[in-house]
């Protein structure tokens, strides 16, 4: 028989002895996992040899590996943790040290070893006294006790010992299923979240919830085992008890333990999984127009089969500083065969707003400083579990919407939106733009290339980046680290303009995606370039040459182009053409411009101005497709001759003679 499977037939005190060889530094359930690969190493010689200690010791942790995947096979969430916690410190503190290792299980081994022997011994003796004691003992009771009380009296001796190192392991499992659920709860659902919130924003996709939930329903399922055999020893007490008897002194703990853990767990389960959001407006959630209708996901993340049907998740309430009564269907049965993964959850298609008008408007004097757009506002969603005799109340919130009442207050509502889930991880602060943080270029940089790439297929570049920095901070050097006020990015006016940084931005951004979507997506627009970008670019190449960019004046978001020609005396200028802007572009693609487009030359002949797209490709390849059948109108010219003008007139060119 294995010398470990000997040992855990010892009895009680010499076990104890047992516990007491393990420590940190070879851990007991290593010994359990490993037994029969432990005591088949020579762990003497790798003692007093490195080079084969340094084998043993990188075996070992393969040994580990495998039992790592057995376990995550069967979904033992508990053993999982402690193999690899185990296998970490192994690393950390032996990996230059496998001698040291080695010693350590030599020793145990050689103490286990002792420990039967001493046993072996000691049973043989005890043989022997216990004949003759019995028949003492048989002769003192004969009339004095019956078997009850016998068994009673072993019960309170041996019975208590057994249960008390019981209960210390049971204990023990708790406190590490503890650590498993914060570590599930803390880090990564709340990983999750973080990601929602930048998916929100125009980010990286959030990740499915599905594996997560694997996680925490496994947790759950462990958590009521448990709870089952607490309930055990509950019966066992029922049937015979004494005084001083350990299940009296420690179950009730144990199953408030337990109890709390499995009603924790289920509280932190109950998740938003899609945040509010309008259909008509699905690329930017969390703005709800009042009247219009809206959506979101709620699950829970604990996935029993028992619990389907018995759900039913309510909207209950939405918290701000103005007041909204939620119309619509807003109780839902939560049920697995809503959802296409069959989850546990519970969808909300059909919901509106509508505004609670009162004396003061609605909102309360310490929100006066708050613009309608900085507003934000919690939608919560509440429902109730019950499960084994246990109720819990489960409740949880969206993140913070803002609430519009026209749809002409979108952008600055988005702009609030952005500001915050670019700068904040708390998933509930309505008072956030009372003091809004500032942020720094970095962190915006990236949040406004994700508004082009989430809606099409590219992002910004570094160089228009840095445009965009340069019109937000004015010239500098290296933008990284500077910090960017919320009135400087959206409730101030640029320098010389009518408008804020955001206003005209948000305006391009709508451009893009209405009326010039391919050709940014082919990357022929190079959208926010410098004048003095532009120039410096532009100066060295052909007549003809020309680059598209967006207007740096226009409010409503307009597109230009410039191109290069030589005027008489050969020197090189820059021509622009004045921003087509959305209006225009309703009634004529933009690629039907550029290829229609003609000035009058110094001989009083149309001729195009247009030739090659920068760098150097040809305009008929780069727009000729995007063109409609019909030929492209040419915009009409006329005009005396005069000063180039930081604009020509799309129905007025002037040209040099």
């Amino acid at each position: 028989m294995a010398q470990w499977n000997q040992l855990q037939q010892l009895e009680t005190r010499y076990l104890e002895q047992l516990y007491h060889l393990y420590s940190d530094s070879f851990p007991m359930e290593l010994r359990q996992f490993l037994a029969p690969w432990i005591e088949s190493q020579d762990w003497a010689y790798a003692a007093n040899k490195e080079s084969h200690a340094t084998l043993v010791f990188h075996n070992l942790l393969g040994e580990i590996d495998q039992q790592y995947s057995r376990f995550l096979q069967e979904n033992n969430v508990l053993y999982q943790h402690n193999l690899r916690r185990i296998k970490q410190h192994l690393q950390s503190k032996y990996l230059e040290k496998p001698m040291d290792i080695a010693r350590i299980v030599a020793r145990c081994l050689w103490e286990e070893q002792r420990l039967l022997q001493t046993a072996t011994t000691a049973v043989q003796v005890e043989k022997r006294d216990t004949k003759l004691d019995m028949e003492q003992k048989m002769k003192m009771l004969e009339n004095l006790q019956d078997d009850f009380d016998f068994n009673y009296k072993t019960l309170k001796s041996q019975g208590g010992i057994l249960m008390n190192i019981y209960f210390l392991s049971f204990s023990s499992l708790l406190t590490a299923m503890d650590y498993v659920q914060k570590n599930l709860t803390d880090e990564e659902l709340a990983d999750w979240k973080r990601r929602q919130q930048i998916a929100c924003i125009g980010g990286p996709p959030n990740i499915c919830l599905d594996r997560l939930e694997t996680w925490i329903t496994s947790l759950a399922e462990s958590q009521l085992q448990i709870r089952q055999q607490i309930k055990k020893l509950e019966e066992l007490q029922q049937k015979v008890s004494y005084k001083g008897d350990p299940i009296i002194q420690h179950r009730p703990a144990l199953e408030e333990k337990i109890v709390d853990l499995f009603r924790n767990l289920m509280k932190s389960s109950f998740v938003v999984e899609r945040q509010p959001c309008m259909p008509m407006h699905p690329d930017r959630p969390l703005v709800i127009k009042t009247g219009v209708q809206f959506t979101n996901k709620v699950r829970l993340l604990v996935k029993f089969p028992e619990l389907n049907y018995q759900e039913s998740g309510d909207v209950a309430a939405i918290r701000g500083s103005r007041k909204f009564n939620i119309l619509g269907t807003n109780t839902k049965v939560m049920n697995m065969e809503e959802s296409n993964n069959g989850s546990l959850s519970a969808e909300f298609k059909h919901l509106t707003l509508r505004e609670q008008r009162c004396g003061n408007g609605g909102r309360t004097n310490s929100d006066a400083s708050l613009i309608v757009t900085e507003e934000l506002h919690l939608i919560t969603f509440e429902t109730e579990v019950y499960h084994q005799g246990l109720k819990i109340d489960l409740e949880t919130h969206s993140l913070p919407v803002v609430v519009i009442s026209n749809i002409c207050q979108m952008p600055n509502a988005w702009a609030s939106i952005l500001w915050y889930n670019m700068l904040t991880n708390h998933q509930k602060n309505v008072n956030f733009f009372t003091k809004p943080p500032v942020g720094t270029w970095d962190q915006v940089a990236e949040v406004l290339s994700w508004q082009f790439s989430s809606t099409t297929k590219r992002g910004l570049t570094i160089e228009q980046l840095t445009t965009l920095a340069e019109k937000l901070l004015g010239p500098c050097v290296n933008y990284s680290g500077c910090q960017i006020t919320w009135a400087k990015f959206c409730k101030e006016n640029m320098a010389g303009k009518g408008f804020s940084f955001w206003v005209w931005l948000d305006n391009i951004i709508d451009l893009v995606k209405k009326y010039i979507l391919a050709l940014w997506n082919e990357g022929y627009i190079m959208g926010f370039i410098s004048k003095e970008r532009e120039r410096a670019i532009l100066s060295p190449k052909p007549p003809g040459t020309f680059l598209l960019r967006f207007s740096e004046s226009s409010k409503e978001g307009g597109i230009t182009f410039t191109w290069v020609e030589k005027d008489i005396s050969g020197k090189t200028q820059m021509q622009s053409v004045e921003p087509y802007t959305k209006q225009q572009l309703n009634s004529m693609s933009f690629a039907d411009i550029i290829m229609g487009y003609k000035i009058m030359d110094a001989t009083n002949i149309l001729v195009s101005p247009l030739v090659y797209l920068y760098p150097d490709i040809p305009k008929d390849e780069a727009f000729g497709k995007y063109c409609r059948p019909e030929a492209a109108p040419e915009p009409e010219m006329g005009g005396d001759s005069s000063t180039i003008q930081p604009y020509l007139k799309t129905k007025f060119i002037c040209v040099t003679p």
